[in-house]
């Protein structure tokens, strides 16, 4: 293939970076264009192989990734200013300054894939896919991590290209989306590598890593539809208990599954008349319920799920929490001047945390954010039969994040070749099958119940067994041969 020729007009380019990445935004939910992806990465391949040198290249990566970040994350923006109380002229920098920090990451790939310049399609192909792939890893990784929207998550089912992630992990599907789109640039042969590729993430699409075991338990998600500007207003406390013990009372289930903080206060401080009808409703159905709730007291305090019913009361508290919205980083406490966000001091709860014995099955309990890590889940694993999130996605309104979040449930699901219960306060609730098909769902901001029945599964999936290890293995073994192809 002959070299690209010099480009012109960089500002221009950079533009053409921005809009690109902006497009590949649709290859995710709730477009779920997934077919889309290898465009748009095809497209980025060509901007860093034409651009005159590194700096041009970072340049562009950068635009890149600021577009599609501005696109895809912009529930940030709503979170901050709409419901976090912070004035447009801080909360609009705040969110550029945040995507710009992400867009860095694809900066840094650009600017080594052109300084090594490959050769050859192959490459080419091998050290732009691990590129990418490390790039979304690594912001996934470092500091408290950020790995939304890793390229991974928009090839769910029913792309082919699902797969592969009981085998690599997210990480791993972005890595072959990557590689497959980078061959294409080869009409002839890479068509053929890259249909290959789609061909073998079919294959072991059909492959049962884990089985079913046990009788089916009936079990019902609770998505309240509280506002979110009412959430933790004190007048609402009681409105609020009376919805979730009224949605309760009439669904019943042997597993009950409520949201994250949908009793919003310390858990001493719930009238006891609640508690006990929630555990009389519990032991009624010979099951147990998981509410969302804060427990400590107010020199330290955790972001908790707790049950009642007829096992042992148990507790659940949020380790990985989310920086400025339940902990403020150091030097940084004068954002709490300028933002409106309730419990912003949480305590990390302990990092490994066995699974919860409800309603007779083994349950591997996260909440909200958490389930984005998928390293950080598979700890429950073998001994965990389902996963359950409990999560509260109206602090950022009709936005792509509810969408988003239920795409990446998907993931966790093939991960670990687990069912996933899903419940949130204002969607999207749902039941995820192992395979990462959505069995049931809620609509959005609506009040309902979910109700389903689900069985525990056992086994383990490579990526379970290895984590990221394989994934990390794959990228750096095929940044290696890229460069040799390079010399």
């Amino acid at each position: 293939m002959p070299s690209p020729q010099r480009p012109e007009r960089p500002a221009l380019r950079a533009a053409l970076a921005a809009l690109t990445g902006a497009a590949g935004v649709l290859a995710f939910e709730p477009f779920g264009l997934f077919w889309l992806a290898p465009g748009v990465l095809l497209g980025l391949l060509w901007l860093w192989d034409s651009a005159p040198g590194a700096r041009q290249a970072a340049r562009e990566g950068f635009a890149f990734g600021l577009g599609f970040f501005l696109l895809g994350v912009s529930w940030i923006y709503v979170s901050l200013s709409v419901f976090g109380g912070m004035p447009v002229w801080m909360a609009a920098p705040a969110t550029f300054l945040f995507c710009a920090a992400m867009a860095l990451y694809y900066a840094l790939a650009a600017s080594l894939y052109r300084r090594w310049r490959p050769q050859g399609a192959l490459g080419r192909a091998l050290a732009f896919a691990s590129l990418i792939a490390l790039a979304d890893w690594l912001r996934g990784w470092l500091g408290t991590g950020f790995p939304w929207l890793a390229w991974g998550y928009s090839q769910a089912p029913p792309s082919p290209l699902a797969g592969y992630a009981p085998v690599v992990g997210v990480y791993g599907v972005g890595f072959v989306l990557a590689l497959a789109s980078a061959l294409l640039l080869q009409v002839r042969r890479g068509v053929l590598v890259a249909a290959g590729c789609v061909a073998l993430g079919a294959v072991l699409g059909g492959v049962s890593w884990t089985r079913p075991v046990g009788e089916a338990v009936s079990v019902a998600l609770v998505q309240g539809n509280v506002p979110q500007e009412l959430k933790w207003r004190p007048e609402q406390f009681f409105a609020t208990l009376a919805r979730y013990r009224q949605l309760v009372a009439g669904n019943p289930a042997r597993l009950v599954v409520l949201p994250e903080t949908a009793v919003p206060a310390f858990l001493d401080a719930v009238p006891p008349e609640f508690l006990s009808d929630l555990k009389r409703l519990a032991l009624a159905n010979g099951g147990d319920i998981l509410f969302g709730t804060v427990t400590g007291d107010s020199e330290r305090y955790w972001n908790s799920a707790v049950s009642l019913g007829a096992s042992a009361s148990q507790t659940y508290s949020k380790s990985h929490l989310v920086p400025f919205g339940e902990f403020i980083p150091p030097g940084f406490s004068w954002f709490l001047r300028w933002a409106d966000i309730p419990m912003s001091e949480f305590a990390r709860g302990p990092e490994v945390q066995r699974p919860l014995a409800l309603a007779g099955l083994r349950v591997a309990v996260d909440i909200c954010y958490e389930d984005v890590f998928g390293e950080e889940i598979i700890r429950s694993l073998p001994e965990a039969g389902i996963l359950a999130n409990l999560s509260n996605t109206a602090w950022y309104g009709r936005s792509f994040a509810q969408p988003q979040h239920l795409q990446i449930a998907r993931l966790r699901a093939l991960e670990t070749g687990r069912p996933v219960l899903r419940a949130t306060n204002t969607g999207m609730t749902a039941v995820v099958n192992p395979d990462g098909s959505v069995a049931a769902s809620l609509p959005a901001f609506s009040q309902g119940v979910l109700h389903s029945e689900i069985r525990a599964y056992e086994g383990v999936t490579p990526y379970a067994r290895l984590g990221n290890l394989a994934f990390l293995i794959l990228a750096f073994a095929a940044l290696v041969a890229g460069r040799a192809f390079t010399r």
